[in-house]
């Protein structure tokens, strides 16, 4: 490109010091010569204006001195020289001249002028006044030297100023073109650098946005991807624990009842899988599902389905609606989905009684998921994603629970590091406020 660029400004340099330089050579050849022979017929003049009518007589004539490098001279009818320097015999200038009219012209090796001199309306003589076209035409090439030398400089210039500006025009190109092949070859967190033009600056924005765009998309999908998979192996190798349970007993009611478990289980898959689904839409953005389930029975569903877990490990799990009304709604599955996740990073990282607790806040219930270890990372590192405290886990479980919290409005955070204790904020609706705003769509539906 630099080369491009220098190609193209030496090129409008070229075109426009030919249109320059080419008619001002013209204008000052035509000037040299023109001054010449103003220089001539100023001198011819003034001789003829000391030339005496008792010439012919034999009366001295006193001609001026001739221009420097020049003859001056004064002829007769007959065309013989009587004073001065010039041809012995008249030229066809002269003779031109004798018709009473004043000549210019180039003949042989000389620039000429020739003037009548006249007496009694009759011409009585012609002074000439000569000079050699050479010292003109040396004179007009040591010019155009001098103008060939400026366009030379004009030029070099020119090509110097171009190469500037073509570093400085391709420069941020090439840093573009750098920073396009690191994403090409997997760096995703190339951005590339404003530089001083406008015109650059706007595609290197666009680029820069486009990669962020595409980021934040392989991200998205890559979150989905963990959390899925994160969320649905316990409860896959649950399902399948209770399917070959069931094949082994020998009763139909033993075989009734893991059918039946394993049903709850594929419900809770589902909705996990809905909620996954939900927060990949919702891209981290608030974007709260609709409330459709009571405090107390999620607290309720929560400590069936975790009493059982905790159990085997020899733990207890406590659970109190410390002042919670009975009659706010909040987001069943995602919240649910949340306290599962925080539960088993309970059981799996905690010790000692695990507690659930929920308290009212007036807009907003705070569920309190406690149990007796301790935490020894930054709080704000432990929601880092693939982050894990002990190595033991994939450093997904919190990440995706504070997505999903950030997902409803709510908040989720670290309020203890010892005894451990994490604290979900979730944003709640009274039920008269549900059922009037039911009501109001109603009547926005029925008009």
């Amino acid at each position: 490109m630099r080369q491009r660029v220098v190609r193209v400004a030496l090129t409008a340099a070229l075109v426009a010091v030919v249109l320059l330089a080419v008619p001002l050579a013209l204008a000052i050849r035509s000037s040299l010569y023109a001054d010449q022979r103003d220089t001539l017929e100023r001198a011819a003049l003034s001789g003829a204006v000391r030339v005496s009518p008792d010439y012919a007589t034999g009366d001295p004539v006193e001609l001026p001195a001739p221009p420097a490098g020049g003859r001056l001279g004064l002829y007769d009818p007959q065309l013989r020289l009587r004073a001065g320097g010039g041809p012995r015999t008249g030229d066809a200038a002269v003779r031109r001249a004798l018709g009473a009219e004043v000549v210019r012209g180039h003949w042989g090796d000389d620039l000429v002028v020739t003037v009548p001199v006249s007496h009694a309306e009759q011409v009585i003589g012609v002074v000439r006044a000569s000079s050699p076209a050479t010292a003109v035409h040396n004179r007009v090439l040591a010019v155009w030297a001098v103008l060939a030398g400026t366009c030379a400089l004009a030029l070099t210039v020119a090509v110097l100023i171009a190469r500037r500006q073509a570093r400085r025009l391709a420069a941020p190109l090439e840093e573009l073109s750098r920073h396009s092949r690191a994403v090409t070859a997997g760096d995703l967190g190339a951005r590339a650098d404003p530089s001083s033009i406008a015109e650059i600056d706007q595609v290197a924005r666009t680029h820069n946005e486009m990669l962020h765009s595409l980021t934040e998309l392989l991200r998205h999908e890559r979150d989905f991807t963990d959390n899925a998979s994160h969320q649905l192996r316990t409860p896959l190798t649950g399902l399948q624990l209770t399917l070959e349970a069931g094949l082994g007993q020998d009763n139909e009611a033993g075989l009734r009842d893991a059918l039946e478990e394993a049903l709850t289980t594929t419900r809770r898959l589902h909705g996990t899988v809905e909620e996954v689904l939900r927060l990949s839409r919702s891209h981290g953005q608030p974007r709260a599902a609709a409330p459709d389930t009571l405090v107390p029975r999620l607290v309720h569903e929560t400590e069936e389905r975790w009493h059982g877990p905790l159990a085997r490990d020899g733990r207890r799990l406590e659970c109190e609606i410390h002042d919670a009304p009975d009659d706010v709604h909040i987001p069943g599955t995602p919240v649910a989905e949340i306290l599962n996740i925080l539960l088993d990073n309970a059981r799996v990282h905690g010790r000692g009684t695990v507690r659930l607790r929920v308290r009212d806040l007036d807009n907003a219930l705070a569920f309190d998921i406690a149990d007796e270890g301790s935490v020894h990372d930054e709080a704000t590192r432990l929601f880092d994603r693939g982050r894990s405290g002990n190595g033991t886990g994939t450093g997904i479980g919190l990440a995706l629970a504070r997505d999903l919290a950030v997902s409803l409005g709510g908040r989720l955070s670290l309020s203890s590091s010892h005894p451990v204790t994490f604290t979900l904020l979730v944003p709640v609706r009274r039920q008269d406020e549900t059922t009037d705003r039911e009501v109001t769509e109603g009547d926005d539906r029925s008009r």
